[in-house]
């Protein structure tokens, strides 16, 4: 009996100890700090990671937008505030900007339940540094667009030295116009350059191979025109490319939206390249420079500009190349990205392109034997091909079709009226 009572004693002593312990260490781990636990469940883990998702987002976007950015939609973007916070001033040198940046400007859909982006000035422009602005002795729309000195120093002495003559007449300068440069107040760093209103070069899209060939020419000639005056682009990729629109659309079209008119009041119409030929340019002279004649061969350190697949930049950053086998890289894949990749009936230009966009610089050919062959290509190219549609490589069929049809009575109309095959532009 004494046995069992001992036994009893020593059971009841052990079960009290172990609990004290549990609840003595559930104690412990309630009491730890959040996030120090040593075992988390997946679902704690994945709230962990969704937080710090938004921590991490809210961090950019604090770098980005600042602390005041307004969500709303239409609402003014910070890339937005220097041109709104400079609308006086650059009123005052005679360039007005759109009722979108006045000091005391309403948004139009407010107090309305119209769609920001129904409405003209709901709008803002894709890059932050370039603006549209109308010139308001003449009503000319043209652009705006900010620079840092101290990041692209030579920028605007390129593009003004191809505004002085003999360069500015020349028929085959294809380099975008500087109007003016301005230098804005209580800002030693920054430079304004006032350009014509430009679209990219391909929008809207073309309708004849013969337009294309227009399109080339002017390229290929503006490129070997720049080589000839001892100045590389180096970022003659195909958003640095544009061309002037203003007689290409029947009536101002919108900066943003260019299928809209101006006021937004409804889609406005254009011409074809064949009924109005515009001119290309070559744009953005950040990464350009300008040689000494006497130098047959510079070299330049490696630099990526838009287009980062340049063989001799992939492996060599630190061994200088010449800048100018660079240039015909970049225009050569414009054309195989933009045309021969994505179009069909481009092959009679392959074996130029493949010769442009070879990976040893030193085997391509310089633009002017690159116009030469391009010249005895176009000369080889019948009327019929040079009148024909400029179809896209994923065009289904009921836009073949309707795209034919449309094409062929325009097609018929310019062969009455003994309108070229190829359109030239007219300086």
């Amino acid at each position: 009996m004494g046995w069992v009572l001992v036994y009893t004693c020593l059971c009841w002593s052990i079960q009290t100890a172990s609990c004290t312990l549990f609840q003595h260490l559930a104690m412990k781990t309630l009491s730890l700090p959040k996030g120090k636990s040593t075992t988390k469940t997946k679902a704690e883990l994945k709230a962990e990671e969704v937080a710090e998702n938004k921590r991490r987002r809210a961090r950019k976007e604090l770098e980005l937008f600042g602390p005041k950015h307004d969500r709303r939609p239409g609402a003014l973007t910070a890339n937005e505030t220097w041109w709104c916070q400079h609308y006086l001033w650059l009123k005052s040198q005679g360039y007005l900007l759109r009722p979108r940046y006045a000091p005391d400007w309403v948004p139009s859909w407010e107090g309305t339940d119209r769609n920001p982006f129904a409405c003209e000035d709901g709008h803002c422009m894709r890059f932050g540094q370039i603006m549209d602005a109308t010139r308001v002795f003449d009503g000319v729309y043209v652009s705006l667009k900010i620079l840092e000195k101290s990041l692209h120093p030579h920028e605007v002495e390129i593009g003004q030295r191809f505004m002085s003559e003999p360069l500015v007449s020349h028929p085959k300068n294809h380099c975008v116009p500087f109007f003016e440069v301005l230098s804005p107040p209580n800002d030693e760093d920054r430079q304004l350059i006032v350009m014509p209103l430009l679209l990219p070069f391909a929008r809207p899209p073309f309708d004849t191979f013969g337009e294309v060939m227009e399109c080339f020419r002017q390229l290929f000639e503006g490129l070997l025109f720049m080589h000839n005056n001892h100045v590389a682009h180096r970022d003659c990729m195909w958003m640095n490319i544009m061309m002037d629109a203003k007689d290409l659309y029947a009536e101002p079209y919108h900066p943003v939206v260019p299928r809209m008119k101006r006021d937004f009041s409804g889609h406005v119409r254009h011409y074809t390249r064949t009924q109005q030929p515009p001119k290309y340019y070559f744009i953005d002279f950040g990464l350009s420079r300008r040689y000494d004649p006497r130098e047959a061969t510079p070299l330049e350190y490696p630099i990526f500009g838009g287009d980062k697949s340049v063989p001799e930049f992939q492996n060599n950053a630190d061994v200088p190349v010449n800048p100018f086998p660079t240039d015909v890289y970049y225009l050569g894949n414009v054309i195989r990205e933009e045309f021969m990749d994505t179009k069909t009936g481009f092959d009679f230009l392959k074996p130029l392109v493949d010769d442009m966009v070879q990976n040893d610089p030193n085997a391509r050919p310089t633009m002017n034997v690159v116009v030469e062959r391009f010249d005895l290509i176009r000369q080889q190219l019948s009327s019929w091909k040079l009148r024909s549609r400029v179809i896209e490589r994923d065009e289904d069929i009921f836009e073949t079709l309707y795209r034919s049809a449309t094409h062929w009575k325009r097609r018929i109309g310019f062969i009455v009226k003994r309108a070229p095959a190829v359109p030239r532009f007219q300086e």
